[in-house]
């Protein structure tokens, strides 16, 4: 669910195309730029040591390192490599691919996946996926009465499978949306969006999915969470609708197994939900947060300073709400920042450099502070 908020950026899939011929590493020679060298790094980027792309072709999203931060797991739509919706891929961080040379996937194959994240024994990752319900794609809804939204997929559920694609567990089996799943980092702890309670709330479970407990429960939409890096605290995207339009325009879509993510803002709760607190107030869209590697800092996507809805931008704020500042200068769209354990390189995606088409790729920035 969460690569639909590439708004103007998605495509959606027709029908597959046959296998890519070569599924061989794509040679790097010119795949990495230091800043100032190309577009790849805006000027005002200071964070950014050096960049590079490792997708070119088709929406690639939430690319999530293992433990050893040697792998990446990502979901992609890229027609060209025989799928018509999110599917997982994987790929060894130094590699990287286009339309022509694919990775391998890790996923089923069948119905439509989201939100993989790496297990610690960097032989598994969880991911959801509506496979069960149906081999086929499920629609995808983006509009409502004229205003975008996104499907919440009653069929998604929690799987974990190894390097292989092979499923090895079933993590959830309630009725409803199970998804985004993603692990602490003391490898102990799963945080996941559900609507078993009637609203999608915030769970966490241990890893076999056992000790399901309930984190968040105002009404609104909850979702999108990571544990900070001791794993004490759950950053989270979150809709909170006050007046009585509002909350019925948010149940009536609920009900419908949707939601609209253009009013989001981010909150923070210790891991067991307690001293939950409002962290930003900026109005629009924020979201895919992800704690800095140091803790006290919050790096996400934004469009509050876009006057019609683009561009997003990446953005950090202390976890105390103090001192923003915005990290990226795209025209487009940059989201789904994710650090790397050893807190050297960040992943994310973007709209930069994808020759005026629709693509959103994936990249590796050397983070500098």
């Amino acid at each position: 669910m969460r690569l639909l908020f590439i708004l103007g950026s998605l495509c959606l899939l027709g029908s597959c195309k046959p296998e890519p011929k070569n599924t061989a590493p794509q040679k790097e020679e010119s795949t990495s730029i230091m800043s100032g060298a190309d577009t790849l790094i805006y000027p005002e980027e200071k964070h950014f040591k050096s960049i590079r792309q490792i997708t070119f072709g088709g929406d690639n999203a939430e690319a999530y390192w293992s433990w050893d931060d040697k792998q990446l797991v990502f979901q992609s739509n890229n027609k060209a490599w025989g799928v018509n919706c999110d599917q997982m891929f994987l790929m060894n961080v130094g590699e990287s691919f286009n339309d022509t040379i694919r990775p391998p996937m890790v996923s089923t194959g069948l119905g439509r996946t989201t939100c993989a994240y790496f297990l610690p024994d960097n032989k598994h990752f969880v991911y959801a996926s509506t496979h069960l319900a149906d081999k086929e794609c499920p629609e995808v809804p983006l509009r409502k009465n004229g205003n975008y939204v996104w499907p919440v997929y009653d069929t998604f559920d929690i799987f974990v499978s190894d390097l292989e694609g092979n499923i090895t567990a079933q993590l959830t089996d309630e009725p409803g949306y199970d998804a985004e799943a993603t692990v602490s980092p003391k490898g102990d702890k799963i945080v996941f969006t559900s609507d078993r309670s009637g609203d999608l709330e915030l769970y966490t479970m241990n890893l076999d999915g056992s000790d399901v407990k309930q984190i968040t429960n105002e009404l609104g939409y909850d979702g999108g969470a990571f544990f900070s890096p001791d794993g004490s605290q759950l950053i989270f995207r979150a809709s909170r609708p006050k007046t009585p339009e509002a909350i019925k325009k948010y149940k009536d879509l609920l009900a419908e197994g949707l939601v609209e993510p253009t009013e989001m803002e981010l909150f923070i709760c210790n891991a067991d939900g307690s001293n939950l607190r409002q962290l930003t107030f900026l109005g629009n869209a924020n979201w895919s947060p992800f704690f800095h590697p140091s803790g006290k800092k919050i790096l996400f996507s934004s469009n509050f300073e876009a006057e019609k809805g683009f561009p997003f931008n990446l953005y950090l704020i202390d976890i105390d709400g103090k001192n923003l500042e915005r990290v990226t200068h795209g025209k487009t769209f940059d989201a789904f920042p994710v650090f790397s354990n050893d807190g050297k390189y960040l992943a994310f995606s973007s709209n930069r450099n994808n020759g005026g088409t629709r693509d959103t790729n994936l990249f590796i920035a050397e983070w500098q502070e």
